[in-house]
């Protein structure tokens, strides 16, 4: 993809210390890009382990202009044969058995990989470049349609917000179907820094001592990460190369990110609080490092080329400071829709770089961003709305803990909560609600179900209630 890669660009391999940069990596992505031209014309679906053979493969992708969709490499033998009956990719990447309409490729430059012998779908539309799976999907996952402009300016707009240059060395410290994980990748290569791929997850020692062999100089997380993090006593200092954290992935406990940034800037370093929707390719907006503490609990301002209006519901969007509603974002990164069937791949774009987030929350003075809870986060407690959200960060202090509405009242689901635990948490909640104590259910589990990005899996939550 023209402007994705720059020329000074170099991928390491964590595992064996081999490294890809220059005119080398340029010329294997063409080679691939060109065996990719030989199959036959349309929409590959790929599975993505985080490996410099499906960097490649995915960079050649781009370059041939033919649009990839991104899946867990996890992914069952079932869930991928729905995923081709619906989109019917071209070309299938992955190491599962052949499914019914494909046979094996030939090519092994391009990896395990299946060729369509059945009918093709719809021709994709020319400026389709991404597909990624919808943000903790389960059951038939929606498919995120991005277009080529929409990665590359996103990859920019967050490359120009954090400062990346040629001397920043990132590894892949989350998975790259997800898009938090992905824009990491997107953004460096575009910057011209060097990506480590990582395949070790971030609480083993081999990825620890990766990041000393390496010289890291700056590490991306989520939410569950830093909880993580923060039990493994984690001390910049140890990694005097370490100058950048980065988080998004859903809402930090201010309490970490205030304990993270002191830690960053106690040796120099800088945090960012970042705010993202896979429906915007990536990475919306930015808390500029040192705007902390002083803005603790925003997300930040929009990365550039982007806008945030709030929708209060009555009237007409307003960036008024204080009021309330959902978040309306607008850029040359926002998706071009969903895509359901393989038809939807042939749409162009329905949303003209307009996004309504689904989320909610207001802008201060300055126009940093706050966000407040989901649109669809709402249950009723004997006729009254309770924003599931706001309950979850008012029982903060009592550890990891869920909301969900049940059927007749609200359910919340705490991690390791004894008899006194669960009567504690349940008379704070209602008083804080000001209902009565038997609209509240409080369940102990010995640990919240997560979806892939380490967020609580609320569905599966909800099918328990």
């Amino acid at each position: 993809m023209n402007g994705l890669l720059h020329p000074d660009t170099r991928l390491v391999d964590a595992a064996n210390g081999a490294t890809l940069g220059g005119v080398d990596l340029h010329h294997r992505v063409a080679d691939l890009a060109a065996a990719l031209d030989r199959e036959p014309p349309g929409t590959m679906l790929a599975a993505m382990p985080t490996t410099v053979a499906a960097v490649l493969r995915f960079l050649a992708a781009l370059h041939a202009s033919r649009p990839i969709a991104l899946v867990d490499p996890r992914v069952d033998r079932e869930r991928l044969a729905e995923l081709a009956d619906r989109f019917r990719p071209a070309v299938l990447c992955s190491d599962a058995e052949v499914l019914p309409g494909y046979r094996a490729g030939p090519d092994r430059r391009l990896g395990d990989y299946q060729r369509r012998t059945g009918e093709a779908g719809p021709a994709p539309h020319p400026d389709l470049a991404l597909l990624l799976t919808t943000s903790g999907s389960t059951g038939s996952p929606k498919l995120v349609r991005l277009s080529r402009a929409a990665v590359l300016a996103n990859a920019a707009a967050i490359g120009a917000a954090l400062g990346l240059d040629g001397d920043e060395v990132a590894p892949t410290s989350l998975p790259l179907h997800y898009t938090f994980g992905l824009s990491v990748l997107t953004s460096h290569l575009h910057a011209g820094a060097t990506v480590v791929v990582e395949e070790n997850a971030l609480t083993t020692r081999d990825f620890w001592s990766s990041m000393d062999r390496n010289q890291i100089t700056s590490l991306a997380a989520v939410p569950y990460q830093y909880e993580m993090l923060r039990r493994l006593r984690f001390d910049p200092a140890r990694y005097p190369r370490l100058r950048t954290l980065t988080q998004a992935g859903g809402r930090l406990n201010p309490d970490l990110v205030e304990e993270f940034h002191r830690r960053m800037a106690a040796v120099g370093g800088r945090f960012f609080v970042m705010y993202g929707q896979t429906e915007a390719t990536a990475r919306m907006t930015v808390l500029p490092a040192d705007r902390l503490p002083a803005k603790l609990g925003s997300v930040g301002v929009p990365v550039p080329g982007g806008a945030i209006t709030v929708n209060p519901g009555e009237g007409p969007e307003t960036t008024e400071p204080g009021r309330t509603g959902e978040i309306i974002y607008r850029g040359d990164n926002v998706m071009m829709g969903y895509a359901e069937t393989a038809a939807d791949l042939a749409r162009g774009d329905d949303l003209g770089g307009v996004l309504r987030t689904g989320d909610l929350g207001r802008l201060d003075d300055e126009g940093f961003l706050y966000i407040t809870g989901r649109t669809k986060r709402i249950a009723k407690i004997f006729g009254v709305r309770v924003n599931l959200d706001d309950v979850e960060r008012s029982l903060a202090q009592h550890g990891p803990l869920a909301a969900v509405a049940g059927p007749d009242r609200l359910v919340l689901v705490a991690e390791g909560a004894d008899d006194d635990r669960r009567a504690r948490i349940r008379a704070e909640a209602a008083e804080g609600l000001g209902t009565h104590s038997s609209g509240i259910l409080v369940r102990s589990v010995d640990a919240l179900p997560l979806t892939a990005t380490g967020k609580p899996d609320y569905r599966a939550l909800e099918d328990q209630c």
